[in-house]
């Protein structure tokens, strides 16, 4: 008789790069078991379920998680390792690391992978000088600041008016852009 192994299925895939990724922050931090418990008012054995990758959470749970580590929710599903083509950015771009060495408040809270799409842009003439990727970065932290604000009104009483408001705005645009073309 022979055992045919199943390939693992989404969840246990999602499951074990969650495991990692955590792991991989918490090194990076320096973090304890019993700091990332206060920091996300999550139960001990949830968290080490997590780190082994033999639970499957909820999202309530990878929001707090990722609230608590103090990173986004898609950075716990990012696949490990650095890409040719993200290494490549990185090597021929070298403000965007200066900048974040120099300027770390800017980019508290930034993902590796949003550093890294902030490496793969460019200026005129080559790679971003250091007052274009601080520029950048202002300008990506002004558009998640309003997005907490979207998000904030969305579960408001107030999401309706969002809503409308934002169909409307997004008429306009749609109607100047066909306009420009013509």
């Amino acid at each position: 008789m022979s055992i045919v192994a199943t390939p693992p299925s989404r969840q246990q895939r999602d499951a074990a790069t969650v495991a990692t990724n955590v792991r991989r922050l918490m090194a990076r931090d320096g973090l304890t078991f019993q700091e990332i418990v206060e920091a996300t008012g999550l139960d001990e054995r949830t968290l080490r379920g997590l780190v082994r990758g033999t639970n499957n959470p909820h999202a309530r749970t990878l929001h707090k998680l990722a609230q608590g580590l103090d990173v986004p929710v898609d950075e716990l599903f990012q696949a490990s390792g650095m890409s040719p083509q993200r290494a490549f950015d990185e090597a021929t771009n070298p403000a965007v690391e200066n900048a974040v060495q120099v300027h770390a408040e800017i980019f508290h809270g930034w993902s590796d992978a949003e550093i890294s799409e902030l490496a793969s842009q460019f200026g005129t003439g080559g790679p971003l000088t250091e007052a274009g990727v601080l520029a950048a970065a202002e300008a990506i932290n002004a558009k998640r600041a309003l997005l907490r604000q979207v998000s904030v009104i969305l579960e408001s009483g107030e999401s309706e008016l969002l809503s409308e408001f934002v169909k409307l705005l997004y008429q306009r645009i749609r109607v100047t852009a066909s306009g420009d073309s013509q």
